[in-house]
């Protein structure tokens, strides 16, 4: 008797029993998102990576493009990947807008508003790049680390977060939410930094080190503003409506104002406001606003008079 017939039996795997249960998983988990019959697609995490590993490299052709570029060739690359790209970034758009419609086969309408948010998308790159330049400025001014521009570009993971930000900001403010979270993840996947497309950031800003950050969707940041690793710009408690379900949309994220400093491990909750020029210490718990030019340090909270569980 041969080993493999010998075997015969332990190799069994039982597969029929698990793709029949698998199959009426699917099939239930359909029927409750009534779309059984042939489900839109979504946009895919795959393609959207390729999309913008070729964003950034239109917006950096020197140092995230070819290697033997010249200059006479530079504006052609940025030209000819960038019609690539979009046309590509309009097929993910397309799908994430039929998706929410639930409309099958050909739909006109959104292939004509997936054209006009890829369109509108390619006009603010231009900005991107302008906001990037003073991102990674910033980081090269505030890190004694670092020896040049370029490795900051190259090498800091906050500079990789912050250029998908910017890029899936754009996204989610012209209607294409669901393209710009994936976006967001796939930064979050590789960096341990997670900033939702909704936040608002302004100009210079530095994450240092990074791996931790979290930034809620409602946050809004103003310029010059540098953080550091494990801080979290999150939400205090969470609403819920008259039947239990969470209510969406809320501000809930703080307000941090220009050229505020947040250092390491500090937990900010809450609608509330960081006064300009602030300093908040590492490993703070912060649910309450603060005026500008504060110095917020753990001795300074205990110092303080708790209520409604802030501090807790």
């Amino acid at each position: 008797m041969s080993d493999t017939t010998h075997l015969k039996g332990k190799y069994d795997w039982g597969i029929d029993e698990v793709v029949a249960q698998l199959r009426h998983l699917r099939v239930q988990s359909l029927e409750v998102r009534n779309r059984r019959d042939n489900p839109p697609k979504l946009p895919t995490r795959k393609e959207l990576h390729k999309i913008l590993d070729g964003l950034c490299a239109v917006l950096f052709p020197n140092r995230l493009g070819l290697p033997d570029l010249n200059d006479e060739g530079i504006d052609y690359f940025v030209g000819h990947t960038l019609e690539s790209l979009l046309r590509e970034l309009f097929k993910q758009i397309r799908r994430e807008l039929q998706f929410v419609s639930k409309h099958q086969g050909v739909d006109k309408e959104a292939s004509e508003q997936a054209i006009c948010i890829a369109r509108q998308f390619a006009a603010q790159l231009p900005k991107v790049r302008a906001l990037v330049d003073c991102d990674i400025q910033a980081a090269f001014e505030g890190d004694p680390a670092a020896r040049s521009l370029d490795e900051v570009l190259v090498c800091y993971p906050g500079i990789t977060a912050i250029i998908h930000h910017r890029l899936a900001h754009i996204l989610y403010q012209l209607g294409a939410p669901l393209v710009a979270r994936i976006i967001s993840e796939i930064a979050h996947s590789s960096t341990g930094i997670d900033i939702h497309p909704g936040a608002q950031i302004g100009e210079s800003f530095f994450i240092d080190h990074g791996t931790g950050v979290v930034i809620g969707e409602t946050a809004i940041i103003g310029s010059r503003v540098r953080v550091y690793q494990a801080v979290t710009l999150g939400a205090k408690r969470f609403q819920k409506d008259e039947n239990g379900a969470l209510v969406k949309g809320n501000l809930r994220h703080p307000i941090v104002e220009d050229d505020v400093v947040i250092y390491a491990g500090a937990t900010v909750l809450g609608r509330i406001t960081i006064g300009r020029g602030t300093t908040i210490g590492g490993n703070v718990w912060l649910t309450h606003s603060v005026p500008p030019d504060s110095n917020i340090t753990q001795t300074y909270l205990r110092s303080e008079s708790f209520c409604e569980g802030a501090g807790i």
